[in-house]
């Protein structure tokens, strides 16, 4: 049976605060480890107005000191903005903190734009050298070696699980090369998603963390007790998206009746390309819309978004999401 876990990007409702959104993190993690979730991980989002996980190691630090057993991680961490050290430091101390339950994803991306990058004092051209920032990053987690002069304390020999997070073939190439489990961020960039575990799988060389690949796809999911009340609460993610084309940075809006009645038809047709990893529906109709996916990708675990603008909703689709795949 396909594993469950959560992606929160700890989202900030029209109406609400950075306090509420990092509140409901918290209330969302502790209903997801009651209803049997995998892992709750949170993202690295910088200069967005409607996510409040930018200091993501911190929010990590939060939903993992306000649970139990939950895996809690990072989905992930845009290593190109940070030294490797820093971030071998900063989850060295969570995962001594809270053993075996962190996680770290890390991605290529910058996780924002060129003049937030730039404020982050960060080399644009950092990316190209995420392989060995990878390297660099898994080996100050690891057991020290004679003569090694930098040493990541706390971090050394926690040997914090690595994840590659990626929505094109380069990171599929490179966690099948590394021997790393691999996430497809196909909640929002599910194009090459098919191309990219197959790649994966192909290439994929044993390593010490793990012998066998391990492929973990992103989607979103809202279920709701009837079909209208899951299509009305998708809305939310519908008109964020649509936000997005226009160069919006806005909060997550509430639900509305017709989505037809907000979007224009060019977001409309674009839509469908990048929203194809969405689904919606009941408890009675769920499992059966994400049969074909999980089929299709051999998925070992779904990553599960869910951009819903009422807490109670949001942690209800969860709940609803566990007992429907059970």
């Amino acid at each position: 049976m396909v594993k469950l876990s959560v992606l929160d990007l700890a989202y900030i409702g029209e109406g609400f605060t950075p306090a509420d959104a990092l509140a409901n993190a918290l209330d969302l993690a502790q209903n997801a480890e009651a209803a049997g979730f995998e892992r709750f991980w949170l993202a690295e989002h910088h200069n967005l107005a409607g996510i409040a996980s930018a200091a993501t190691a911190v929010c990590i630090c939060h939903v993992a000191g306000g649970t139990k057993t939950i895996r809690v991680g990072a989905g992930g961490i845009m290593l190109p903005n940070h030294s490797p050290l820093v971030i071998a430091e900063q989850f060295g101390t969570l995962a001594t903190l809270f053993p075996d339950r962190i996680d770290l994803g890390l991605g290529r991306a910058p996780g924002t734009d060129q003049r937030t990058l730039q404020a982050l004092r960060r080399d644009p051209g950092a990316s190209e050298y995420f392989p060995n920032d990878v390297m660099e990053l898994q080996a100050l987690l690891g057991p020290p070696t004679e003569n090694q002069a930098i040493h990541a304390i706390p971090g050394e020999n926690t040997n914090v699980p690595l994840w590659i997070l990626g929505s094109s073939l380069f990171g599929a190439q490179l966690a099948a090369l590394f021997g790393l489990p691999y996430a497809f961020a196909s909640h929002f960039a599910p194009q090459a998603l098919m191309q990219a575990v197959s790649i994966y799988r192909e290439q994929f060389k044993p390593s010490a963390q793990l012998a066998e690949p391990y492929v973990m796809v992103g989607c979103n999911v809202i279920v709701a007790d009837t079909e209208g009340e899951a299509k009305k609460l998708f809305t939310s993610p519908q008109q964020q998206f649509a936000h997005r084309l226009r160069g919006g940075r806005v909060k997550l809006p509430p639900p509305i009746d017709d989505i037809e009645d907000f979007w224009s038809p060019m977001e409309k047709a674009q839509s469908p390309s990048m929203l194809s990893c969405s689904f919606q529906g009941s408890t009675a109709t769920i499992k059966e819309k994400l049969a074909p996916l999980i089929e299709a990708t051999g998925a070992d675990e779904l990553m599960v978004a869910a951009a819903v603008w009422d807490q109670k909703a949001r942690v209800r689709s969860y709940q609803l999401l566990a007992q429907a795949m059970a």
